[in-house]
């Protein structure tokens, strides 16, 4: 398990190490420097003057000694100021990640939970009038746009009801736990509903796959409870496919959910990403790009080490 695990891990480091180029080249590749910004803001600055300047912040020089530079002083932990904000941008970043990681988490986990029993009923009982309606129900969750359901539960809940706020953040400086957990319920319900019609998929898919296996009609015929065979044989090897899925879930994590941050007004790392890009905040987006790889990176590490726990055919592979 430890050469698995540090064959892995050398995998994951020189991939986010690729990345790190990518991303950094594509950053250089945005229209608009920022010379181009100060040109356009000082019609007293000229030509002469923007090549200068150029010269001075290195940004003559090729895209590889550019990104050498910016990787030495990366590895320092100096990512630059934001533009946007005037502050460090990891000190923009930090607030943000929090914000979207509670929000995600909490909805991937609650997704995860109502899935995995309603897709293992619908799988034990394909093709009954119960797998039918999920069936039905999964078609129209996954059809139905994150923005609409958003308007929806802001309508009923929050404008008609009056029972929970619209805003996905209270106003007051220092909330207490319960009011900031009232103003989560309408962004988590939103992302939850939308997710689990894809989970229940999914999993109820494999799931019927796996039952079809001989294994499992092996330990029919053993004499085990058909509740044993279900959950214990048949759910373990259904898992391995739901892990990827989890595991790009979880890229989600970081990158937040623009739609629902934006209805909500929930200063999350979806709607930092989208400002950063469109305000050419260069150093705030290569950031925030850079940490939304390396944890998906992270993610789809954690996804093997459970495929090898799943099944140790695959770290013997």
């Amino acid at each position: 398990m430890s050469r698995f695990l540090v064959h892995r891990l050398l995998q994951a480091a020189l991939l986010v190490a690729m990345m790190s180029f990518v991303c950094y080249a594509l950053i250089g590749l945005m229209p608009g420097d920022p010379i181009d910004l100060m040109l356009s803001s000082d019609p007293r600055l000229t030509p002469e003057d923007a090549i200068r300047l150029k010269a001075i912040h290195g940004l003559d020089r090729p895209i590889v000694e550019r990104y050498l530079a910016w990787l030495a002083k990366a590895l320092s932990g100096e990512f630059g100021y934001s533009r946007l904000y005037a502050q460090p941008a990891s000190a923009v970043l930090g607030p943000r990640l929090a914000n979207t990681a509670l929000l995600m988490g909490v909805s991937l986990t609650m997704a995860a939970l109502i899935a995995l029993p309603i897709a293992v009923a619908a799988a034990a009982r394909a093709g009954s009038g119960f797998d039918r309606a999920v069936n039905a129900l999964c078609f129209a969750g996954i059809s139905v746009p994150t923005f609409w359901l958003a308007l929806v539960l802001i309508m009923i809940f929050a404008v008609q009801l009056g029972w929970l706020p619209a805003a996905g953040l209270p106003m007051a400086r220092d909330p207490s736990l319960v009011e900031r957990g009232r103003h989560l319920i309408l962004p988590l319900a939103t992302l939850t509903l939308a997710a689990i019609g894809g989970h229940v998929r999914y999993v109820r898919a494999a799931m019927i796959e796996a039952l079809g296996q001989d294994y499992i009609r092996t330990a029919h015929a053993k004499g085990l409870h058909p509740r044993r065979v279900l959950w214990r044989h048949a759910l373990r090897n259904a898992l391995l496919p739901y892990v990827t899925v989890l595991a790009l879930d979880c890229g989600a994590l970081v990158s937040g959910a623009l739609i629902t941050e934006t209805m909500f007004g929930y200063p999350g790392m979806g709607k930092l990403i989208f400002d950063a890009v469109m305000g050419n905040d260069y150093n705030l987006a290569l950031l925030a790009l850079l940490l939304v790889t390396a944890l998906t990176v992270f993610c789809n590490l954690l996804a093997d080490l459970a495929y090898a726990a799943l099944d140790p055919r695959i770290r013997q592979g």
